[in-house]
C-alpha cells in the first residue's frame, strides 16, 4: 500500500473529486495552508487526516510533509486537489511500492474543459509524484518543484489526470500571475545561459527544460507559445479546447515577460 499527501488552500470545489479518487486509499492527508472555505470541514469529513502548516513554495511544503508528517507508508504519491489518481495508476503504484529507487516520475493527462489535450500540453510531461518519505527530497524551481538531482527515479506507465479548468478561468489567471512572479524572480536572481547542449539531449524532459530556458532569450515571448503549442506542438489537433488553452498560455507568457520588465527596472 501507498499513501496519499493533497496540498489545499480554499479548495472546496475541487477537493471532493479528488478525496473520491483515492478512496482506496488507507493514509489521505491533506496539508492545508490556511483555508477560509469549506476545505478543512470536506478533508475530515472523507476522513483524511488534516494538518496545517503557512505555504511558502511547494518544494519547501512537499518536503515539510515529507520530513514531519507520519505517514502510516514508506511511499507517498502526491496529489493537488485538482488532480485525481487512475485506478491503473493506484495499481502501478500499490505493484511499485517495494522498489529500491527514490521515487517514480509520472505523467499528468491534462484535461481542459472536459477533453484531454495531450497535444498542447506536451503529453508526456513526467513530475516526481510517487516518492519515498522521509529521504526523498524535492528543489523549488521557478512557481513549482522538480527533483533532487541527487535522487534515483523510475518511471510509471500510468497517468494521474489533472483538471485545468476546474477552478474557472478567473482562478487560472489569478493563479498564473502569481507563477508568472515566481518564475521572473526565479530567473532574475539566477541569470542562466541557454543550455545549448541540453537542447539536443535523448532525454525528453532535459530538451523541454533546455527549451523552457532558450525561451528567455527571444523577443514576442506570447506569440511564439502559442505558436509552437498550437501549431508545431499540435495543439490545433486538441480542438476548441486546445485553442483557448494555448490563448490562455500566452496571456501566461506575457505575465512572464512584464514581471521580467518590472524588475529589471526595480519598480515595486
Amino acid at each position: 500500500m501507498y499513501s496519499v499527501l493533497i496540498l489545499t488552500l480554499n479548495e472546496e470545489r475541487s477537493l471532493p473529486g479528488c478525496l473520491a479518487s483515492v478512496r482506496d486509499c488507507d493514509d489521505v492527508v491533506v496539508l492545508d495552508s490556511g483555508s477560509t472555505d469549506r476545505t478543512v470541514e470536506i478533508a475530515r469529513t472523507a476522513g483524511a487526516r488534516v494538518l496545517t502548516r503557512p505555504f511558502d513554495n511547494f518544494a519547501s511544503q512537499r518536503n515539510h510533509a515529507q520530513r514531519e508528517i507520519p505517514f502510516r507508508h514508506p511511499w507517498v504519491f502526491h496529489l493537488d486537489a485538482d488532480e485525481h489518481m487512475t485506478p491503473e495508476l493506484g495499481a502501478e503504484c500499490r505493484r511499485q511500492a517495494t522498489s529500491p529507487l527514490d521515487g517514480f516520475m509520472v505523467a499528468p493527462k491534462m484535461l481542459f474543459r472536459g477533453r484531454w489535450i495531450p497535444h498542447c500540453t506536451d503529453f508526456p510531461a513526467y513530475q516526481a509524484r510517487f516518492v519515498r518519505a522521509p529521504q526523498f527530497e524535492f528543489i523549488q524551481v521557478g512557481h513549482g518543484q522538480r527533483e533532487s538531482p541527487q535522487m534515483q527515479l523510475g518511471h510509471l506507465r500510468a497517468s494521474y489526470l489533472h483538471d485545468l479548468s476546474a477552478g474557472g478561468e478567473d482562478a487560472w489567471l489569478a493563479k498564473h500571475r502569481a507563477y508568472a512572479r515566481a518564475e521572473a524572480a526565479e530567473h532574475a536572481r539566477q541569470r542562466p545561459g541557454v543550455p545549448w547542449a541540453r537542447l539536443f539531449a535523448a532525454d525528453r524532459l532535459q530538451r523541454r527544460r533546455a527549451l523552457k530556458q532558450l525561451s528567455y532569450a527571444l523577443p514576442f515571448r506570447p506569440a511564439l507559445r502559442f505558436l509552437y503549442q498550437y501549431g508545431l506542438r499540435g495543439g490545433f489537433l486538441d480542438g476548441a479546447p486546445g485553442l483557448h488553452y494555448c490563448r490562455l498560455l500566452a496571456r501566461y507568457e506575457s505575465f512572464a515577460v512584464a514581471e521580467l520588465r518590472r524588475l529589471r527596472r526595480g519598480t515595486p
